[in-house]
């Protein structure tokens, strides 16, 4: 892979506008590539949020090389052409630093606590879908003219004009999901899928890789040649034995002692010393693609010795 790695803090533990100026500024002085926030208006499941796209111009005015993205917004919060004017303000007030992180929206207690109808899940991704047609259309400068079955626009541009389309990030975790991923989006974000009743899988399966592999495959087969970028979000354990801090993380997962090697081989887990993670990394980009990757910002320090380890 001729990918360079790039590295985000996701700011999910982030309540004032001291707190989050105080983060942007580390993440850059360590070397961190992005700062993302999350699009939450209910505490959980990770605490109050601030606004994420105020928050992210606050952030902006702090920093100056430091990428400022969503991770991910849900699209049902937000029309895609109100979404779009937001976005290239965003992009214009931060110098083209801005990206665009957007999904179909999961988490029922949310919708029905906003009163917002909480569909199933196939029409919440075909609204996602055409929002995302929308949005490249729109983020790329062009009139619009588009009429669907969820949104309808004619002749549209958007203000301030993009000097170019910021990125679109897709969090996705079904096999219908990571297809329009791929069609559409410049990052794809790799999740456990979604389930119908609102929340995130937590099944074993969806973390061995194998089940990684196929859904890289399902992004490639519909990217149709595009260079797609593959993200994960990652919450490294650090230890000077990787096969005992893989152990202490199968125990602290529920997942048992024995299943020291399976959190050894998972895409998604990462143990052992800043050395190891990062050989683990080259080989994971090596056998899958991954390049991005989002750790907690309360790991941010314990994570930046290995930054420096694959990208000088």
């Amino acid at each position: 892979m001729d990918r360079n790695f790039r590295f985000g803090v996701v700011g999910e533990s982030i309540r004032s506008d001291a707190e989050l100026a105080d983060t942007a500024r580390r993440a850059e002085d360590l070397g961190y590539d992005v700062l993302v926030l999350r699009d939450h208006f209910v505490a959980e499941p990770f605490g109050d949020q601030l606004a994420p796209m105020v928050a992210l111009a606050s952030a902006a005015s702090v920093t100056s090389t430091l990428r400022l993205g969503t991770m991910v917004l849900a699209n049902d919060y937000r029309h895609p052409v109100m979404l779009a004017k937001e976005a290239a303000t965003l992009d214009h007030l931060s110098g083209g630093r801005f990206e665009l992180g957007i999904g179909a929206g999961w988490l029922r207690e949310e919708y029905e606590a906003a009163g917002i109808p909480f569909d199933q899940a196939g029409t919440r991704v075909g609204r996602l879908e055409e929002s995302l047609r929308l949005l490249r259309s729109l983020l790329a400068g062009h009139k619009t003219t588009f009429s669907g079955e969820h949104y309808r626009v004619e002749g549209l541009t958007v203000f301030p004009p993009p000097g170019r389309r910021p990125p679109l990030i897709v969090g996705a975790g079904s096999r219908r999901m990571l297809g329009i991923a791929g069609r559409y989006a410049d990052t794809v974000g790799i999740l456990p899928r979604a389930l119908p009743d609102g929340t995130i899988s937590d099944e074993i399966t969806e973390r061995l890789p194998e089940t990684i592999a196929r859904k890289v495959a399902w992004v490639r087969e519909t990217a149709d040649g595009r260079d797609v970028e593959l993200s994960m979000m990652v919450t490294p354990t650090f230890g000077p034995d990787p096969r005992g801090t893989a152990a202490k993380v199968a125990v602290m997962r529920g997942w048992g002692a024995s299943s020291a090697g399976l959190v050894l081989d998972m895409p998604s887990q990462f143990v052992g010393p800043p050395e190891h993670v990062a050989e683990q990394m080259l080989a994971r980009r090596d056998r899958y693609g991954f390049t991005y990757y989002q750790i907690p910002d309360a790991a941010m320090e314990d994570f930046a010795p290995v930054i420096p380890l694959l990208t000088n």
